[in-house]
C-alpha cells in the first residue's frame, strides 16, 4: 500500500497541525513543539516535545486499537506526524477522573487527591472563546452538538479506555488520574476516538513519589517539563523489552 501524499494544511490548533491527503478519507496529523495552558493564556515552545507526545500517543493508539477500541489512528509515519481517518470532530470534550484534582477541586471544593469509588465523567463544550465551559448531557442534545446514541456510545468507549490505560500504566508504576477525550465521525457516520492521548491530555502521577509526569509540569512551573514527559516514554517504551 502507497503512503498518502501530504497535502495543504487544513488546521492548526494548539499542539498540533492537520493536513489534507490524495485520499479524501485520511489526514496527517502533525504535532508541534508548542505548550499551551489556561486556554492559551501561557504559552512555550521546547524542542522535543511533539516528537514526544508522536511517539507515546501513537503507542497507546496501537495498544487501545488491538483491544478493539474504534479509533481514528492508522499509523505513526515518522518522528512527528500520523495517518489518521478523517473525521468530523463532536464539540465535546469527556474529561475522565479517577482521583481529584485540578478544576474540580477549585469548582467544588473537594478534598485534593480523593480516589473516587468509580470514574466521574464530565462533559465540556468545545469553545476557546466561552473557556470550555462544562456542560450537561442535556446540554448536548439540546443544542444538536450530539445524540443520545452518540453519549451513549462516548461514555461506553470512554469507559473501556480508561480501563484499557489503567492496565497499560499501573504496572509502569504510573498512576492515571485523569484525561481528556475528543470523538468524531468518519464519513459513514460512524463515532469513533480521534485527537490525541499524551501526557498533555492526561494527568500521570508516579505511584511511589507522587511526582507530576504531564503538562501539570507546565502548568504550576514545577520544571523538568519534558524530562516528564521522557519518563513516561521511557516506561512506556520498555514495557515490551
Amino acid at each position: 500500500m502507497s503512503k498518502p501524499i501530504q497535502g495543504e494544511m487544513m488546521y492548526e490548533g494548539k499542539a498540533k497541525r492537520l493536513y489534507a491527503t490524495d485520499d479524501p478519507n485520511l489526514t496527517i496529523m502533525e504535532y508541534k513543539d508548542s505548550f499551551t495552558a489556561f486556554n492559551g493564556e501561557k504559552r512555550a515552545e521546547m524542542t522535543g516535545k511533539g516528537r514526544l507526545n508522536n511517539a507515546i500517543s501513537a503507542e497507546i493508539f496501537e495498544y487501545i486499537k488491538e483491544n478493539g477500541v474504534p479509533l481514528h489512528f492508522v499509523e505513526k509515519l515518522d518522528e512527528l506526524r500520523q495517518l489518521a481517518v478523517r473525521v468530523k470532530i463532536l464539540p465535546l470534550e469527556v474529561v475522565v477522573r479517577n482521583i481529584t484534582t485540578g478544576s474540580i477541586v477549585k469548582r467544588l471544593g473537594v478534598e485534593e487527591g480523593k480516589r473516587l469509588p468509580r470514574p466521574l465523567l464530565e462533559f465540556y463544550y468545545k469553545d476557546d472563546a466561552l473557556g470550555d465551559p462544562i456542560v450537561t448531557e442535556d446540554h448536548a442534545l439540546l443544542f444538536g452538538w450530539a445524540t443520545e446514541a452518540d453519549l451513549a456510545e462516548i461514555k461506553k468507549i470512554t469507559l473501556r479506555v480508561n480501563e484499557l490505560l489503567q492496565k497499560l500504566f499501573e504496572p509502569l508504576g504510573i498512576v492515571l488520574v485523569d484525561f481528556k477525550l475528543e470523538f468524531g465521525k468518519d464519513r459513514d457516520g460512524r463515532l469513533i476516538l480521534a485527537d490525541e492521548i499524551s501526557p498533555d491530555t492526561c494527568r500521570f502521577w508516579d505511584s511511589s513519589t507522587g511526582d507530576r509526569l504531564d503538562k501539570d509540569r507546565f502548568r504550576k512551573d514545577l520544571g523538568n517539563v519534558l524530562g516528564a514527559y521522557e519518563e513516561i516514554w521511557r516506561r512506556l517504551s520498555g514495557r515490551k523489552k
